[in-house]
C-alpha cells in the first residue's frame, strides 16, 4: 500500500464486510473455533469490534495501550449494533484528513495516522475471513480489500521470526491459491 494513499476507504469497505459476516453470526455459532486459534467465534467478535474501538481512540488522540482491545461481555444478538457504534466512532475519529499525517499511537508503536488505518485494514480484512471461515459462510468476500491487506502484511512483517507478533511464521499458499488464501497463509494460519 502506498505511504501516502488515504486508507479509510478501504478501511470502511472492510468494516462493511464484516458488517455482512457479523450478521450472519447466530447465537447458535458463537462457540464455533476459528482459524485464528486462540479465539472462538464470541472472542473473535469481541476482539474485532473492541479493535474499532481501539482504532477510534488512537484517532481521537489516544495510546492504544489505554484500551482493551476487546469489548467487554455482549448479548449473543448483540453484535451487529456493536459494531455500528464503533463504526460511527470510528468514522468520526478519522474524519479530518489531517489526523493521517499526525502521530498515532498503535499496538506497534508511534506511527502516521495512515499508517495506523492501514494496520487495521490488514486486521479487519483478516479476521474478516476468520470470520467467513468459522460461519461456512456464503457473504462473497472483495479479493481487492484480501490484495491489499497482503501487501501491507508483506511490507510490514518479516516472512518468519515473528516472536511477540500475532501472527505465526509464512506457510506456503497452495499453487492458484486465491487472495485470501494467500493472506493466510502469509500470516501463519492454516489454509
Amino acid at each position: 500500500m502506498d505511504t501516502t494513499q488515504d486508507p479509510r476507504p478501504l478501511y470502511l469497505l472492510a468494516l462493511g464486510q464484516l458488517e455482512k459476516l457479523i450478521a450472519e453470526a447466530g447465537p447458535d455459532t458463537l462457540d464455533r473455533p476459528t482459524p485464528c486459534t486462540e479465539y472462538d467465534l464470541r472472542t473473535l467478535l469481541g476482539h474485532v469490534v473492541g479493535g474499532v474501538h481501539r482504532l477510534a481512540y488512537m484517532g481521537e488522540g489516544g495510546r492504544s495501550e489505554d484500551v482493551a482491545a476487546m469489548t467487554g461481555e455482549l448479548a449473543d444478538d448483540a453484535w451487529p449494533a456493536a459494531l455500528d457504534r464503533a463504526r460511527a466512532r470510528v468514522t468520526a475519529a478519522w474524519a479530518d484528513d489531517a489526523g493521517l499525517d499526525r502521530p498515532a499511537f498503535a499496538p506497534w508503536g508511534e506511527v502516521p495516522g495512515r499508517a495506523a488505518v492501514g494496520g487495521y485494514v490488514l486486521e479487519t480484512v483478516t479476521h474478516g475471513w476468520d470470520i467467513a471461515r468459522a460461519l461456512g459462510s456464503s457473504v462473497p468476500l472483495d479479493e481487492r480489500l484480501a490484495e491489499t491487506a497482503l501487501a501491507i502484511a508483506e511490507a510490514v512483517l518479516p516472512a518468519g521470526g515473528r516472536e511477540g507478533a500475532p501472527f505465526g511464521p509464512a506457510l506456503p499458499a497452495p499453487a492458484g491459491a486465491d487472495p485470501y488464501t494467500r493472506l493466510a497463509a502469509f500470516l501463519g494460519r492454516e489454509v
